[in-house]
């Protein structure tokens, strides 16, 4: 299904996202639980809520944060919070994906928060994803971009040296550690490091490979997402398309 957008002018990405996030937070109503997600896309789809609350045409609203980032800025924005541990069923969650296949699996965590993302998205009915179109690709990890996987800090060169030896035979990938803007690595919210993965090919059987990564001792958890969207939203040039399971 797809709704058209005006023809010009040219929308930039930040537009686009915007708008798969308005058109996502349609599926809101009154008396949720909500998962907040986190990242440029889920950005505004916060702040959308934060503003219907504000403006009467939301209430009840209870929202559980996949951040400490998207915790702060949906206090900002004056929406209840609670967490897993009080409501361990949500109605909805609502966030952005680095990338989709043609099967509406995800990659997630490239802003670090996959963790937290992977537990709260879980425990969801209903799973929005909101992209623009530059995320849609054929099979995971063939952008040759980052796929994050969250590791404890000890050792993690052992970690990651094993990681990279699981696709030696297949894909080939090449594990670094991330680092942040000071030049340390990069710490998640739960105080791990992430090492991400870039592939040379494609990875086979999403699921064997999830497994074998989640074996490592070491390995807290993956950005792969697989079979967790119920419905993905996808900002173009050519309008709104909605894919549902």
């Amino acid at each position: 299904m797809v709704s058209p957008i005006s023809s010009s002018p040219v929308l930039t990405q930040d537009e686009l996202k915007k708008i798969a996030a308005y058109k996502a937070v349609d599926y809101v109503e009154s008396g949720m639980v909500l998962g907040l997600g986190t990242g440029s896309t889920a950005y505004y789809a916060v702040n959308r809520i934060g503003e219907l609350l504000k403006q009467g045409k939301l209430t009840n609203i209870i929202g559980i944060p996949t951040s400490k980032k998207t915790e702060e800025q949906a206090i900002s924005l004056g929406i209840p919070l609670s967490d897993l541990d009080t409501h361990p069923v949500l109605d909805l969650a609502i966030d952005g994906a680095d990338e989709v296949d043609t099967y509406l699996n995800l990659v997630k965590g490239r802003g670090g928060s996959l963790l937290r993302e992977k537990m709260v998205e879980g425990a969801c009915k209903k799973f929005v994803v909101i992209v623009d179109e530059s995320k849609m690709v054929k099979t995971l990890g063939g952008s040759g971009l980052a796929m994050p996987v969250e590791i404890v800090p000890f050792c993690w060169n052992f970690t990651a040296k094993r990681l990279e030896r699981l696709f030696s035979d297949a894909a080939g990938c090449v594990a670094k550690l991330r680092v942040g803007d000071t030049g340390k690595p990069f710490m998640t919210d739960n105080m791990n490091y992430i090492v991400d993965l870039y592939f040379k090919g494609e990875m086979g059987d999403l699921k064997v490979v999830s497994d074998e990564i989640l074996r490592l001792a070491g390995v807290v958890e993956h950005g792969m997402f697989i079979d967790m969207a119920t419905t993905v939203i996808v900002a173009g040039e050519c309008g709104i398309t909605v894919k549902n399971k």
